[in-house]
Order: structure tokens, then C-alpha cells, then sequence
């Protein structure tokens, strides 16, 4: 029964990918906006060289929702997965180096996978009093995150990145941080704490407590 419902899942999601365009998705989430806060999911950081990769398009897109008040507030979510620093604390570090007040940034660390990254950040996002949540990341991962969402019945919008708005963004993204403070020193890569099994049925939810 859970095998089939997992692999009808997959075909919804894979129809839901092939169908859902990226400003479509974020016209229909501005119409419930402003966001008291957005959900930011995480991404292995390496060093402070974060070039042109998946953290800083994702950092940049919820600097874009703040400044533009369509978010009030953002939860960076991830704990250190496979490399030595907490995802969370890292890209919050960037977005307040970027302009976003500390007060109106959080951090989840946590986090082993996007789906606990949407779960604790949502539980996360209660505890600190917020209704109206969103999550903001690039297009791919908002459309499987939302297919999870859609299953578990999560109250949540997803705003995917629009990246002509992010080219568009006047902005000197080239900022320096200290990592140190997301350095974690008792640090042990995922795959050495799970084999492929477990880990590959936590990208699924089921490690969710």
C-alpha cells in the first residue's frame, strides 16, 4: 500500500515538474503576501568562495522576498550534512552580511534533508509565533517539496526562484563572512552516519520525528 502510494507520488511529481512554470507559481504565491516568514531549505556549504552556486541564488532570491516585502522574516534551514558547517547558520551569516536585519532572521539546524527541512522549519516556524509561511528556493526543489507538502497537508505557499529577477537585483552579492561561528567540530559526514538505505528513505520523510 505505502509502495504505491509512493509511486504514484513520483509520477504526480514528475507531472507537477513538467507542468508547473516558475513565475506561475510565484504570481499565485504574491497573492497571499506579505509572508510573516519564508523558508529557506539548505545546501552543503564548502568555503567562502560561494561563487555563483545553488546557496547563493538561494540566499539572494529570500534578500529579493525581504526587500521587497513580500517575506517578513526567513528561516534558514540544514544542519551540517556533508560538510563541517551548519547550513542554516551559514546562509543566515550571508543574509545578514547582505542587509537582513538580525532580528529577522532564524536559523534551523537540524536538518538532514529537504523534507526535514520543510517539517522543522514549519515547527520552527509556529514556536516563534508565525502563520503565513512560504518557501522560497530554486524551481526544482519547490516543486518536489511541494508534491510533500501536498501529501502531508503542510500549510505552506512555495515561492520558486525567478531568475530574471535575480539578474536584475542591483547588488554586490561578493560579501565576506566568518564561518567559524557555523563550524561544527564533532563533525561526521551523513554517510558515514547512514547507509544509502536510510538515507535515501530520509529524502522520502520517513526520518522525521
Amino acid at each position: 500500500m505505502r509502495k504505491t502510494r509512493i509511486a504514484n507520488l513520483g509520477i504526480i511529481c514528475l507531472f507537477l515538474i513538467a507542468c508547473t512554470s516558475p513565475p506561475r507559481s510565484y504570481h499565485k504565491a504574491l497573492v497571499e503576501s506579505p509572508y510573516d516568514v519564508i523558508i529557506v531549505p539548505g545546501i552543503p556549504y564548502q568555503d567562502q568562495d560561494w561563487g555563483s552556486n545553488v546557496m547563493k541564488a538561494r540566499v539572494l532570491w529570500s534578500f529579493y522576498l525581504y526587500s521587497n516585502r513580500i517575506a517578513l522574516n526567513v528561516i534558514y534551514s540544514g544542519g551540517a550534512v556533508y560538510t563541517p558547517y551548519v547550513e542554516g547558520k551559514v546562509m543566515a551569516l550571508h543574509a545578514i552580511a547582505l542587509g537582513i536585519p538580525t532580528e529577522h532572521v532564524f536559523s534551523e539546524t537540524k536538518a538532514k534533508h529537504s523534507t526535514e527541512n520543510l517539517v522543522y522549519s514549519i515547527r520552527l516556524a509556529r514556536e516563534l509565533g508565525f502563520k503565513n509561511i512560504a518557501v522560497a528556493t530554486d524551481p526544482l526543489q519547490s516543486n518536489t517539496l511541494k508534491l510533500f507538502a501536498w501529501d502531508y497537508a503542510l500549510p505552506v505557499a512555495f515561492i520558486p526562484i525567478i531568475y530574471d529577477s535575480l539578474n536584475k537585483l542591483k547588488l554586490d552579492s561578493s560579501v565576506n563572512i566568518d564561518p567559524a561561528t557555523a563550524f561544527q567540530n564533532d563533525f561526521i559526514p551523513l554517510p558515514q552516519r547512514e547507509n544509502f538505505i536510510k538515507r535515501f528513505m530520509g529524502t522520502l520523510g520517513f526520518g522525521i520525528k
